[in-house]
């Protein structure tokens, strides 16, 4: 009997905390797998519209988004968005014919999923946080499986569906063995002085710009050099604070960008990371093993940031600074930690311990074990 060609949907997005996952695993399939065919379903007007076509897979937008939490008329629209969805990604099914189907969370997932259950089509979800999106709890009891990158996750989801598979990531921005006297010069950075990497997620984090404006004097001062990714609405200011408030030498110790697209040169000059908690951030993070001090988005969905860094605090592999204490205390705490080159070990170490290593080929193994034995089961 000859083997079809394999057929995989892929829906969610909305950030790029679920549009680079769902981008590794479609690699990690079509590298295991080359006879295979993949489709992502998004949102219409989100980020996945431009980033997975960049990448070179095909997309269709449904016409969803979320329901706001607080009194909005976009709420009124949001029962017919629903069902208008709903009906789009059973046409989308009935006409790919998908052999699987992954919810990578975000709205898109929600409706593409749930209608994939009802086909009877092998299901599987993946969380990247340690508190699970609202989609994907809602979507918990449709999926076969789970793949989740935290330990203690029956907390939330079924026991006996849990895969712990870690966090898919871009391989091209974690291998950073050999690379640092490169990098260092890439920068422009002095070998002898240590360098602090900031960075705020894509858009830069406007209370993280603040802080470090706030203290590049005392940076400075403690021969701390800084790789600082400011996003593009702070980077006019971020080089105007370089110019007035630091003296001729000192101006050469602070390289603001308003976007790193060397991040494996970055990571790899970095002696000390501080960062938003986002989890694609984190598993980066604890892949290159570097001593972090995360300072979460307080308002991310289900303020998932912040529990994402206590996970790592109970682990003693991270410091944790609360958003609104940044501008305050993030010049102290990042100075005592620069100087301390034992905890700066111990918090490598523990990230480091948390990484796991292939994650997007465990999914896609999981992926192609489900279908494989739909297939047996025929």
């Amino acid at each position: 009997m000859q083997q079809h060609k394999y057929k995989i949907l892929i829906s969610g997005g909305g950030t790029g905390g679920h549009v680079f996952p769902a981008i590794a695993i479609a690699e990690a399939l079509k590298r295991i797998k080359k006879d295979i065919d993949i489709l992502f379903v998004g949102a219409k007007g989100r980020m996945e519209m431009e980033k997975v076509p960049m990448a070179g897979f095909p997309i269709v937008g449904l016409w969803i988004s979320g329901f706001q939490r607080n009194l909005s008329v976009r709420n009124l629209l949001f029962p017919f968005k629903l069902l208008f969805s709903l009906l789009r990604a059973a046409n989308i099914i009935k006409n790919f014919k998908p052999d699987a189907v992954i919810g990578v969370g975000g709205y898109a997932s929600g409706p593409t999923v749930k209608m994939a259950s009802r086909k009877k089509i092998p299901t599987l979800l993946q969380e990247q946080n340690s508190f699970p999106g609202i989609t994907n709890k809602i979507l918990a009891k449709d999926a076969d499986k789970i793949c989740v990158a935290y330990p203690g996750m029956e907390k939330y989801f079924p026991k006996e569906k849990l895969i712990l598979a870690g966090n898919p990531i871009r391989q091209s921005v974690t291998k950073i063995e050999g690379k640092r006297n490169n990098a260092l010069e890439y920068f422009e950075l002095d070998k002898s002085k240590l360098v602090v990497l900031i960075i705020g997620g894509s858009q830069g984090a406007k209370s993280i710009n603040e802080a470090i404006d706030e203290n590049l004097g005392l940076f400075t001062m403690n021969n701390l050099q800084l790789i600082w990714q400011t996003g593009s609405l702070y980077t006019q200011q971020a080089r105007k604070s370089i110019l007035e408030k630091l003296d001729g030498t000192k101006k050469n110790m602070v390289r603001a960008r308003d976007f790193i697209t060397k991040m494996d040169f970055a990571y790899s000059a970095a002696d000390l990371v501080i960062s938003r908690a986002g989890a694609i951030a984190i598993s980066e993070l604890s892949t290159v093993a570097k001593p972090c001090i995360f300072i979460p988005l307080p308002t991310a969905a289900e303020d998932h940031q912040t529990k994402n860094a206590e996970a790592l605090v109970k682990q003693n592999a991270a410091i944790h600074l609360k958003d609104n204490e940044a501008k305050e205390m993030l010049g102290i705490i990042t100075v005592e930690l620069a100087k301390n080159d034992d905890q700066k070990q111990v918090l490598a170490e523990n990230i480091h311990k948390m990484a796991v290593k292939n994650s997007a080929d465990i999914i896609a193994g999981e992926i192609l074990e489900m279908i494989k034995n739909k297939e047996d089961a025929e």
